[in-house]
Order: C-alpha cells, then sequence, then structure tokens
C-alpha cells in the first residue's frame, strides 16, 4: 500500500490518462472491455488534488499497519486490538460480496479473516484475564 502511495504521488501533474492507456496496453488488455474501460473513465476524472488525497490516504492506511506490525512484534496489548479491529472492519464487506457472488477464492479469503479475527479474538479474552 505504501507503494501505491508513492506510486500516486508521483502522479501528480503528469497525464493519469496516458499513463492508463499505456498500463492497458502494457497487460495486453481491451480497452473496450469491462474493466479497463472502467479503469480508463476512473482516471479521466482524477484530478490533482485527488490523486495526492489517494496517496495521502494510502501513506495514512501504511502507517497504521506498520505501528500494528510493530506492536505485535513487541507484544503490545494495544496492537492485539488494533489487529482485531483492522481485520474484523473487512468482514461486512466480505459478506456483502460473498452474497452478490460466492466463489472460492472469497470463501477462503473470509475464512482465513475470520480466523485471524477469532485469534486475536482469543488472545484479547485470555489476556483479560478470562480463562
Amino acid at each position: 500500500m505504501l507503494a501505491v502511495g508513492i506510486g500516486l504521488h508521483r502522479l501528480v501533474h503528469h497525464d493519469v490518462r496516458a499513463f492508463a492507456v499505456h498500463l492497458v496496453h502494457q497487460f495486453h488488455l481491451n480497452p473496450a472491455s469491462r474493466y479497463p474501460s472502467i479503469f480508463l473513465h476512473a482516471m479521466d476524472n482524477l484530478s490533482d488534488a485527488r490523486l495526492q488525497m489517494l496517496a495521502l490516504g494510502a501513506a495514512a492506511y501504511s502507517g497504521v499497519r506498520f505501528a500494528e506490525a510493530y506492536g505485535l512484534w513487541r507484544e503490545r496489548r494495544w496492537a492485539e486490538w488494533l489487529a482485531a479491529a483492522g481485520g474484523g472492519i473487512y468482514i461486512p464487506f466480505e459478506l456483502y460480496h460473498l452474497w452478490l457472488h460466492v466463489t472460492a477464492v472469497k470463501l477462503g479469503l473470509l475464512a482465513i479473516n475470520v480466523a485471524i479475527v477469532a485469534y486475536m479474538s482469543r488472545v484479547l479474552w485470555k489476556g483479560s484475564g478470562h480463562d
């Protein structure tokens, strides 16, 4: 995510549309097909201010995740809470996308995320003196 943020920041004051077209061609995608077309349309509406906000958001997200990783490495209680909340916040979105269309990948990702949140919740529960 940090690399994405840096990449977005580097696109400020450049022709984002030309970069998007180059990416589509680089990956041998048909620009008229659904997803490349959506991508190209989104790039048409991307201002420098919006690019900077997206880059800042990516940097902030990366900062939170780095802090979480540091805290977990150092076995800090706040990091365990952050990890449980950080994983749990995605579950409703994963369920919604699973409800739209069930795939093995979506089921697998949901299962992994639920397992992580369950593990972090168990660590938090045991750490609070409830055995």
